[in-house]
């Protein structure tokens, strides 16, 4: 077995553990949402070991098929692994992080990923409609140029999310929380692999180098470090998961008379007369910095004065508001997700859930029982 062959087994190997991790991590209970988005970003890594793979493989290249789905199926996603690796910082440290509309916007760069199948799409698009085209060698040439150019907003992203996510960890006071340390562990991890990339991309992006980069030392110097990212991931960030269990059997203690009487009126003022549930990106921490009570706090007299919990005793407040639109009959200009969004609900499938809890009927049945108690107008 030679140099080369060894290391082009170790990529395939690092695929299948990314695709297993990915999916021990996707189907786990515990930390469902970090787990998730840590899970999605080790199968984009997997996905570009594996296209590494493909490609370095004759049975694939000599395939005229084979080789023409994997230039037009994108296996080299990488635009989405920054906002991935800092929603996950955020959603482990704070549990009540939700990705809304406005984060979801993050991922809109992953059209970069895409150039070179746009490329192809369009270029195949104008040759069936007779338009006039290049010879296939200019396409092929612009998608090697393409692809070299491509990398530099890819690790320039990846560094922008590994700062914010840095800063992030500077703004939160968690003491020795094991998953603070792991979070630290993470950054670190990351920012070693763009160090490697960047000292491998530097010559790379220089045309009269390029050639001489891959003829030389191939992909290995950046996908290498890329298996060693698969497993370190993975493995700490699964083993990471079941640590949860016990936080969440231990006993409580009841809020105290005196922490109730503070605690209480702070939330209720927060609720009904600054109405911050009409901000539909407010979470645990947003409240916490409002009211300036401590996340525990506000949890232990939720959960055990109210017996409620955080999104419960929010979306009860949007849910009442959801309900006064109706009594003011603002249906007559808004349809029923207007009236919900405008009541602080971010998302159609979490107002239906969380009015139904309350109410015990759906939106239009309540809506519909309503205009039946109204009074029928008096003919003139």
């Amino acid at each position: 077995m030679t140099f080369a062959e060894f290391f082009h087994i170790l990529i395939l190997l690092g695929f299948l553990q990314g695709v297993i991790m990915s999916m021990l991590l996707f189907f786990s209970k515990k930390r469902s949402r970090p787990n998730r988005l840590l899970g999605t970003l080790i199968l984009l890594i997997a996905l570009a070991c594996l296209n590494l793979y493909l490609f370095e493989s004759p049975q694939f290249t000599d395939n005229p098929i084979l080789n023409l789905l994997g230039n037009l199926i994108p296996l080299v996603i990488i635009m989405p692994l920054g906002p991935l690796l800092y929603f996950y910082v955020k959603s482990t440290i704070d549990p009540g992080f939700r990705i809304t509309r406005k984060e979801r916007l993050h991922f809109l760069p992953v059209i970069i990923d895409c150039g070179p199948q746009l490329s192809i799409i369009i270029y195949f698009a104008a040759a069936l409609l007779d338009f006039s085209i290049p010879d296939p060698g200019f396409l092929g040439r612009f998608i090697d140029n393409y692809n070299v150019y491509a990398d530099i907003p890819r690790w320039g992203s990846i560094t922008i999310y590994l700062w914010l996510s840095a800063r992030y960890l500077a703004t939160v006071s968690t003491g020795k929380d094991p998953y603070y340390q792991w979070m630290r562990q993470f950054i670190r991890l990351f920012l070693v692999f763009q160090v490697i990339w960047f000292v491998y991309l530097v010559p790379y992006v220089i045309p009269s180098l390029t050639d001489k980069v891959l003829n030389t030392v191939d992909w290995y110097p950046v996908y290498i470090p890329l298996v060693v990212l698969i497993y370190c991931l993975g493995i700490k960030g699964y083993m990471m998961a079941p640590a949860e269990a016990p936080v969440a059997k231990k006993v409580v203690t009841p809020p105290s008379g005196k922490l109730i009487e503070e605690a209480e009126p702070l939330l209720k003022k927060a609720m009904e007369q600054d109405r911050l549930y009409l901000d539909p990106e407010l979470n645990l921490a947003l409240l916490s910095r409002h009211t300036g009570l401590p996340q525990k706090t506000i949890s232990l007299i939720l959960n055990q004065h109210l017996q409620k919990s955080f999104n419960e005793f929010v979306n009860g407040y949007r849910v009442e508001a959801f309900k006064q639109n109706i009594r003011e009959l603002r249906q007559d200009n808004m349809t029923i997700l207007a009236m919900a969004f405008d009541a602080g609900f971010n998302s159609q499938a979490t107002f239906q859930r969380a009015f139904r809890s309350h109410t015990g009927m759906s939106p239009r049945e309540y809506m519909t029982l309503h205009l039946e108690k109204q009074p029928k107008p008096e003919n003139e």
